[in-house]
């Protein structure tokens, strides 16, 4: 964990808990776990004697809270213990479509909007009672609908507004596909981290010949939309990047957008290169498979997909084909939404654990310490690169 030493001189706001929505129960077990890890290895005198560290310290930091249905389909939440006084961190995925419920008769899945009521349902059942309410919530509910393109609603600044409205003072997402959306809640915390650390990190553990230079690896920006983030991780691991444009056919909609036409690269040779795609999500994949099959043509000699989170709206068939026809090697994404459960059995996926950050994310905010050790990644990228270049060198030596 970083920086230890600026908690262990630090008060918390209040008795820290986490809130888990049955939608993101198994991620939060493990944040949980590593929050009492964390605390229990804090040296400070103070934790076990002075009043304003009661609570602490303790083997569990969950809170039990439901979220039960009538019949008809409506619901409501409750609490089962007191959370008066304490720093609540909620945490909720709206894209685990894999929660049912009962209506009518009819098994249901819940959808974002049904996982969004929810979180407002929690919120309204604090009724003033908690010290502060953070919101933390991975994939950005209606995230791509974060702007106006003539009659049309404006889904993501209309909630972030909502829940600021209902009393929370921190907003906590991920890798938001426009994270300008910021400004519909220009006096409220929104905190919006991406997980390039954990991609390499993760990569790197599975890929024992990957070779970091200009020379033998290039990253590539599915689209314009993603370049930002393409850019930060080229410069970082020190690397050229590249973009392919998507061509789109604006006179035809289909499934509510407007169909790709063509891929159009832009960017160095890659001849013989390793090639990272780096994007915010794999909704059904189509686009990404469509790019990385292109850069095989063009004789990259692996691709790794490297995607914050893994929807795979249409199933994992696609993917399959694909891999079994050569046209991906890896694909690397975090476990901050729900991933399917076939998903872990396939050759070719890599998980990137993002519970101990959220866990240091969470005790940090909790303190109300400076977030600058847990954002600067950039140190922490170029450790986990001269460990395994090391480690790469040590190996190539007993050859």
């Amino acid at each position: 964990m970083p920086n230890l030493k600026e908690l262990e001189n630090s008060m918390p706001v209040a008795p820290l808990k986490l809130v888990a929505l049955p939608s993101a129960e198994r991620m939060a077990r493990r944040i949980n776990d590593y929050l009492v890890e964390f605390r229990k290895s804090i040296h400070n005198d103070k934790v076990k004697k002075d009043p304003a560290f009661h609570g602490y310290i303790e083997s569990n930091y969950m809170v039990d809270v439901s979220t039960p249905r009538f019949g008809t389909g409506e619901a409501k939440a409750q609490f089962h213990e007191s959370i008066r006084g304490k720093d609540l961190f909620l945490l909720v995925d709206v894209c685990n479509h894999s929660i049912t419920y009962q209506m009518n008769g009819y098994t249901n899945h819940m959808s974002p909007d049904d996982h969004y009521q929810d979180l407002k349902r929690v919120i309204a059942a604090c009724n003033g009672k908690a010290h502060r309410i953070n919101v933390i919530m991975p994939f950005l509910y209606e995230g791509r609908q974060h702007k106006r393109n003539g009659r049309e609603s404006l889904d993501c600044a209309f909630a972030l507004t909502e829940l600021q409205d209902m009393g929370i003072s921190n907003f906590i997402t991920f890798d938001a596909h426009d994270p300008r959306v910021v400004n519909s809640i220009p006096l409220s915390g929104f905190d919006n981290f991406t997980p390039p650390y954990q991609f390499i990190k993760a990569l790197l553990n599975f890929e024992k010949d990957l070779i970091v230079d200009k020379e033998h690896l290039l990253v590539i920006s599915p689209d314009e939309g993603a370049l930002d983030r393409a850019i930060y991780f080229a410069s970082v691991l020190g690397v050229d990047t590249g973009m392919f444009y998507k061509r789109r056919d604006y006179s035809v909609i289909e499934n509510g957008k407007n169909p790709i036409v063509a891929h159009e690269f832009l960017g160095d040779n890659i001849d013989g290169k390793d090639i990272i795609i780096i994007d915010d999500m794999i909704s059904s994949g189509g686009s990404m498979i469509d790019t990385a099959k292109q850069l095989k043509a063009m004789n990259a000699r692996r691709v790794f997909i490297c995607c914050t989170f893994g929807l795979f709206t249409e199933g994992l068939k696609l993917f399959d084909t694909a891999y079994e026809q050569g046209y991906f090697d890896k694909v690397v994404t975090t476990d901050l939404t729900y991933l399917p459960p076939e998903l872990y059995s396939r050759p070719y996926f890599i998980e990137a654990d993002m519970s101990k950050f959220i866990a240091s994310l969470i005790d940090f905010m909790n303190h109300d310490a400076s977030m600058t050790n847990i954002m600067a990644t950039t140190d922490k990228i170029h450790g986990v690169l001269d460990a395994y270049n090391n480690r790469r060198d040590v190996e190539l030596d007993l050859e």
